[in-house]
């Protein structure tokens, strides 16, 4: 049977006490509410950035379209500069006939080139800006982003700081205590959800809130003034 001063029992509450402020700590370290602002900035930065990459490859996509059309543009009226030059040269009937048709020809193949060009500079153009807002937008989400992460740096900071003096207060609280009574304690603590140690407060377990029946309540008041007794309902350390 464990026995421990009742002094060192009624300070083992202040542990338990300082041990649950510690958790609490750990948990609101956990569950900073700006890191799911954190997680869920990073997932639309990786689906922006995914439609950035798309979006930078159609455009690449559509210069090289562009540079094609104007090229092909500038090979016809390239051509058509020089049979026109050939016409005003002097070419014999026969050859001016053909150039005259062939001049006729490269002009409606250039307006026809020239309208592809012109849709190609369009589409670029509504593409160029989409891709600038979508870059825009990547930029005010890599801000908010900075922010958040500071806001996050700020919080456990302080979290970290409190959780300090907490440690200390419970090295000094637990300091002495019966080593027995320490050991069984952090076993408990360990398989009850981080509480080893509950108050008897009348009837009741402070620990698991249960009401204990007459029996246990009565063998728990007789017991001697050192003995460790325990809640019959969830098995913490009950201190009387």
């Amino acid at each position: 049977m464990t026995t421990a001063p009742a002094a060192d029992q009624h300070h083992l509450l202040e542990v338990q006490e300082l041990d649950t402020r510690l958790d609490q700590n750990a948990h609101r370290r956990r569950t900073l509410p700006v890191l799911e602002r954190i997680s869920e900035l990073a997932a639309q930065l990786a689906d922006l950035d995914t439609a950035l990459v798309t979006s930078r490859t159609a455009a690449g996509d559509l210069r090289r379209e562009l540079s094609k059309a104007e090229t092909d543009v500038e090979q016809v009226r390239s051509r058509a500069v020089r049979d026109q030059a050939r016409l005003q040269a002097g070419a014999g009937a026969k050859d001016a006939q053909a150039l005259s048709s062939e001049i006729e020809s490269l002009a409606r193949r250039q307006a026809d080139l020239e309208e592809v060009e012109l849709a190609v500079m369009e589409r670029l153009e509504a593409h160029t800006a989409a891709l600038a807002e979508l870059e825009k937008a990547r930029a005010a989400l890599v801000e908010q982003q900075s922010a958040s992460a500071a806001e996050r740096e700020q919080a456990e900071r302080e979290l970290d700081d409190e959780a300090g003096r907490l440690r200390a207060e419970r090295q000094n609280a637990a300091a002495g205590l019966d080593a027995g009574l320490v050991a069984l304690y952090e076993r408990l603590r360990g398989q009850l959800g981080g509480r080893g140690a509950a108050a008897l407060r009348g009837r009741q377990c402070d620990g698991c809130r249960m009401e204990l029946n007459p029996l246990d309540l009565e063998r728990i008041r007789s017991a001697a003034e050192d003995q460790v007794v325990r809640c019959e309902e969830c098995g913490r350390i009950l201190v009387r």
